[in-house]
């Protein structure tokens, strides 16, 4: 793709009227980049016209044109709908995983290739590499380990890759908002997002709304023994502690949920440990494919930390990873993200657990 006229780079920068963003189009503009700010609206609410303001208001303040485009349609599609399926399915989704994937990075290229742009940007706190070995693009640990957002770029093609800038890889959360301060940029105070973009308030209500079955149900332990009643299975995640509400001398953890007959397994710490995990099949980013075992580290969660594992192939593109040690419960539904040292091979979502 054609670079602008006067032979610099143009990008496309994502821009969700947050102080990342508005930072990364700034750093972008010190790269030398020729920048255009660009809106993904996925939601038609006021949260979303009060995000194209503010973003529409930090390219004014730096010269850059702003755009929007209406992505809506596909986020439902693509999103929204999944993630109510999934907690229908009785799992625990993490939509912000498949949303860069299958919604924001495609909307953002379909907007690139409109305006000549070659390079997309966000404002993810990540680094992209290409490995010397196999020439292979990759996602790669922010050196601000506290808000590294790598495993939330695990199911990236080696086509958007390839594409993707993210400027805010080597810098923290702190010196953003520094920047943006001494930018005079009209976001440099406004609070973090929410964890889930279209959800205001109890996500309960939301999947209610939407239709998912939240009729009470038994609440057993590992053996099958009825301990009380839960009002939902939506309302719980596999390795919940607090909240159930069944008294016992030591804590009581979720380790499944059944919608097929709408109860909620319960049982003590030891009880809600893991010694592998079955993916679905693993989007490979530093791999091409996974050929035998190996040692790596998996992330089970979002926020957990990475633990070492072996990972094993199995049919049709999945993969079993054998921990280590036994680590505390995760839900299917979630993604577990494999990596070796600050570099990530791939990803895919939980579908099997197995306990100790």
């Amino acid at each position: 793709m054609a670079t602008g006229e006067s032979g610099v780079r143009r990008a496309a920068l994502g821009m969700s009227g947050g102080v990342d963003s508005a930072v990364s189009a700034a750093l972008l503009m010190r790269a030398g980049f020729e920048v255009v700010g660009v809106t993904c609206r996925f939601t038609d609410d006021a949260a979303s016209d009060r995000a194209a303001a503010d973003a529409a208001a930090v390219c004014a303040r730096l010269g850059l044109s702003h755009t929007e485009r209406d992505c809506t349609a596909l986020f439902d599609n693509a999103v929204v709908q999944p993630f109510v399926d999934a907690y229908a399915a009785g799992l625990t989704p993490s939509p912000c995983v498949g949303c860069n994937a299958c919604c924001k990075l495609p909307s953002l290229l379909a907007a690139a290739d409109e305006l000549g742009c070659e390079s997309v940007a966000t404002g993810h706190y990540a680094r992209i590499a290409q490995l010397a070995d196999n020439g292979r693009y990759v996602v790669k640990c922010a050196l601000d380990a506290r808000k590294d957002q790598s495993y939330m770029l695990a199911l990236l093609s080696q086509e958007q890759l390839a594409r993707l800038v993210l400027p805010l890889g080597g810098t923290t959360k702190a010196e953003v908002r520094v920047l943006a301060a001494d930018l005079g940029l009209p976001v440099a105070e406004k609070p973090e997002s929410q964890d889930v973009c279209f959800i205001e308030g109890d996500y309960r209500a939301f999947l209610h709304a939407r239709g998912v079955d939240d009729r009470p149900g038994a609440i057993v332990d590992c053996a099958g023994a009825v301990l009380g009643r839960h009002d939902g299975l939506a309302n719980y995640t596999v390795g919940q502690r607090k909240g159930i509400g069944v008294a016992a001398p030591e804590p009581y953890y979720v380790v499944a949920k059944r919608p097929e007959t709408r109860e909620l397994v319960v049982g003590f710490a030891d009880e809600a440990r893991i010694s592998s995990v079955l993916t679905g099949p693993v989007r490979w980013q530093a791999l091409a494919c996974l050929d035998g075992p190996r040692a790596a580290s998996v992330k089970l969660r979002y926020r957990s930390r990475a633990v070492p594992c072996i990972i094993e192939p199995e049919p049709e593109g999945r993969v079993r990873a054998v921990l280590r040690e036994p680590q505390p419960t995760t839900a299917p539904g979630q993604f577990a993200v494999f990596s070796v040292g600050d570099t990530v091979l791939g990803g895919g979502m939980i579908e099997e657990v197995a306990s100790v």
